[in-house]
């Protein structure tokens, strides 16, 4: 049986640590905290300022690149001047600054405020982009629920609804919910098609998006198809089929976002088309030999397997080369278009040590693939240059 422990001896801890916190030894002076100098002056200029100083000053550091001044702005007008009528654009403008910041909770908060999925102008614009901040947050359902509501809506343009669609099949793409996440794409591909018969074409970014997320849920079903290592030869046969068949599928769809012509998911697109390749030539190279087979039907099945599959390493060399080309050509970068760079010396590397070490090359770095409950990137669901729908402006 356990004594119990009178309630004053249990907290003698406690209060021990509390005065360790709180009380000085041996004379000793607290170190003060310090502020630098510019951030108080700052910090004591925007609490001077009134309404329309803040909304100036915002929209001058917005347009000055300083995101996190213009925040500071923004926010301090609409906590401290609730009857402003700049209130709500500066609201929009703080959303904006702290998405450019990648601070998106903030965005979120910002945004919400004017949010409404039912409304138009700005508040439908704040819906969007608290949607945007949802994403980012790995909050996908509450994304997806909220770009549905604005893809049910019969008073918008076709436009307006097919980017709301495409975004809420991103999400839940993202989310782990594959089929429902290529139902939604799939449904809205098709409006966009028949709106382009109707000469109310979609916007590109956003059919290129589109089909370049169809790739990723392919994709990300032939690298979940794994070599069973007890498996005979018809069944490994039978495996690497269905592999390839989602492979081209997958391909199939980038190819399509590349056909589009956005330069950004163009480029995107080439990248994964590579990394199909790279990742399938590594798990050839690491799957199961057939149980059946004695030592030197091994050996000359493994060697068979390296000639027959160099042709991956080649056909990732010369789409990553292709998709680094033409990024440079057409000026675009991003996260895509560094990773074509680095896996396009990985493979030449890798086709290097094939060639000077035929019996056992050494393996560089492999392609990972991707975690299944996202895809590889996490781009903005809307462009940079759209994703600003109401830009700062310095006057009423």
């Amino acid at each position: 049986m356990r004594t119990a422990i009178p309630r004053a001896l249990a907290l003698f801890p406690l209060l021990l640590l509390t005065r360790c916190a709180t009380t000085q030894t041996g004379g000793a002076k607290p170190e003060p905290i310090v502020m630098p100098p510019q951030e108080v002056r700052a910090d004591l200029a925007l609490l001077k300022m009134n309404d329309e100083e803040l909304f100036a000053a915002g929209s001058s550091a917005f347009a000055a690149g300083d995101f996190a001044r213009a925040a500071a702005c923004f926010e301090r007008l609409a906590a401290a001047y609730p009857e402003s009528q700049h209130r709500r654009r500066a609201l929009f403008n703080a959303g904006l600054a702290q998405e450019r910041l990648d601070a998106w909770d903030s965005a979120r908060q910002d945004f919400s405020e004017l949010a409404n999925p039912l409304g138009t102008g700005d508040a439908l614009d704040a819906a969007f982009h608290q949607a945007e901040a949802l994403y980012h947050l790995d909050r996908y359902p509450e994304a997806a629920a909220l770009l549905a509501r604005i893809a049910a809506r019969t008073d918008l343009p076709v436009s307006r609804r097919i980017e709301a669609q495409v975004q809420q099949g991103i999400c839940q793409v993202d989310g782990g919910d594959l089929d429902e996440g290529e139902k939604t794409l799939r449904t809205a591909l098709a409006s966009a098609r028949e709106a382009a018969d109707r000469g109310e074409p979609a916007d590109e970014y956003v059919t290129a998006q589109g089909q370049f997320f169809l790739g990723e849920i392919y994709r990300l079903h032939c690298e979940g198809v794994t070599f069973d290592p007890d498996a005979k030869a018809d069944a490994l046969s039978k495996t690497l089929e269905y592999k390839a068949q989602l492979l081209l599928s997958a391909q199939g769809h980038y190819l399509r976002a590349i056909k589009i012509g956005n330069g950004y998911w163009a480029t995107a697109a080439g990248e994964r088309i590579g990394n199909l390749y790279e990742v399938l030539y590594r798990q050839m190279m690491d799957s199961p030999t057939p149980k059946e087979l004695n030592p030197e039907e091994t050996e000359a099945y493994r060697q068979e397997l390296r000639r027959r599959i160099k042709i991956l390493l080649t056909k990732a060399i010369g789409v990553y080369e292709t998709t680094v080309a033409t990024a440079e050509r057409i000026g675009t970068a991003g996260p895509f278009v560094a990773r074509a760079r680095e896996s396009l010396e990985r493979m030449k590397q890798l086709l290097l040590a094939e060639a000077d070490v035929p019996d056992e090359p050494p393996p560089p770095e492999p392609a990972k693939p991707s975690s299944r409950r996202r895809s590889v990137a996490r781009p903005r669901l809307a462009p940079a240059s759209t994703a600003q729908t109401t830009a700062p402006d310095r006057g009423g």
